[in-house]
């Protein structure tokens, strides 16, 4: 298995795709040791982009607060995006963009072993149970993955909105209420 750190390396060099002909740098994420969660976002934004660290802009302090909410604490935890090259204008990462960036999201995982993976938004979904599903339709509720290439090894998965959308929606939204109880899901599955 590959380390954390030489994965990061091997990124900031990629080229597979034209994301990177549009970022300023690849942002791979963090990943703190003992990591037992994974949450895995869509793709970076501008600030993520600039800084180099996932959720940092709104979408990141809503899920700090819902995070805290749900007794976890993000930096005990593994933040990773689907792509690892912001997207121009912020727009959906494209189903071969993210194809590209598979296997870098898969060994990511596979380096930190979790117990559990949540995905916020669509294009985590798709990377984890396939294209096609339905956020409504899957979340609140523990999928069973088993990863190309991995041992076998058949990860809990809570499926979720994506922050963006709680903002979206507003503070009594649905999908706030729904990103704060699966968190909480993911909590216990993690015995926090």
């Amino acid at each position: 298995m590959t380390s954390w750190s030489a994965l990061a390396a091997e990124m900031a060099g990629c080229t597979a795709c034209a994301l990177a002909a549009s970022r300023t740098q690849v942002v791979p994420g963090v990943r703190p040791a003992g990591a037992r969660i994974v949450l895995v976002g869509e793709a970076p934004g501008r600030e993520e982009d600039e800084g180099g660290v996932p959720f940092v802009g709104r979408s990141g302090r809503l899920l700090d607060e819902l995070l805290a909410g749900a007794g976890l604490d993000r930096r005990e935890l593994a933040v990773v995006n689907t792509v690892k090259c912001r997207p121009p204008g912020n727009r959906t990462p494209r189903r071969a963009e993210a194809a590209t960036c598979r296997p870098w999201l898969d060994a990511q995982v596979a380096a930190v072993d979790p117990a559990v993976i949540v995905t916020l938004g669509g294009s985590a979904l798709a990377w984890a149970l396939g294209p096609g599903r339905r956020l409504g339709a899957e979340r609140g509720r523990v999928h069973q993955v088993r990863l190309p290439g991995a041992d076998q090894t058949a990860y809990d998965v809570v499926a979720t909105y994506h922050p963006a959308a709680a903002l979206r929606f507003g503070p009594h939204g649905a999908p706030r209420a729904a990103l704060a109880a699966d968190l909480q899901l993911a909590a216990g599955l993690a015995g926090r």
